[in-house]
């Protein structure tokens, strides 16, 4: 499974999108497009992302650009990983 996908996966399941998050992409717009996207449920992906990848987020990193897009989230995620 890609990068993409497992964040995809933490995604869908965090927000509970169901069958209606297999269609998202790489450009799928997040933040201000999903309603199940709200301040709370940022709070939880920011949870479920450290948990599977085993870092830590600090609030400094975290802006709106972050959850811009599905790609935006995999980017962060892959330099945390990095990092």
């Amino acid at each position: 499974m890609s990068l993409q996908e497992e964040v995809k996966a933490i995604v869908i399941d965090v927000l509970s999108l169901g069958a209606a998050g297999a269609s998202l992409t790489e450009q799928s717009a997040l933040l201000g497009s999903i309603p199940e996207l709200d301040s709370m449920a940022v709070v939880q992906l920011i949870g479920a992302l450290e948990e599977q990848f085993g870092f830590a987020i600090d609030d400094d990193e975290i802006s709106a650009d972050t959850f811009a897009t599905l790609g935006s989230l995999t980017e962060f995620v892959r330099f945390k990983q990095t990092a």
